[in-house]
C-alpha cells in the first residue's frame, strides 16, 4: 500500500520576464486529508482558475487517488475523482 501524505497542485500564472504569461502549479503537501479539506477554500481561492487537484491514497487501499475540486458559490465542490 502506498503510504504518502495528500497533496495538492495549484495553477498559478506568474508574470515572466517577457511579455507573455507563463502558467506553472504550486504544490502543497498536508498531514492528512482532514487537514487539507479545512484549508480547500484558500487554496481555491489563491488558484489562478479555482480549481485544485488533490492526490491521496485510501487506508486499506493501494494505488493512488485523485480529486479535482472548484469553487461554486464560494463553497468546495467535488468536480471529478478518480483511481491510479
Amino acid at each position: 500500500m502506498a503510504k504518502f501524505r495528500p497533496y495538492v497542485f495549484t495553477n498559478i500564472v506568474r508574470k515572466a520576464w517577457n511579455p507573455s504569461e507563463i502558467e506553472s502549479q504550486d504544490t502543497k503537501e498536508f498531514k492528512t486529508y482532514r487537514e487539507l479539506k479545512r484549508n480547500l477554500v484558500e487554496l481555491l481561492k489563491a488558484s489562478e482558475n479555482e480549481i485544485v487537484s488533490v492526490y491521496r491514497s485510501r487506508r486499506g487501499e493501494w494505488g493512488e487517488w485523485w480529486e479535482k475540486w472548484g469553487l461554486l458559490n464560494d463553497k468546495p465542490v467535488l468536480l471529478k475523482e478518480g483511481w491510479m
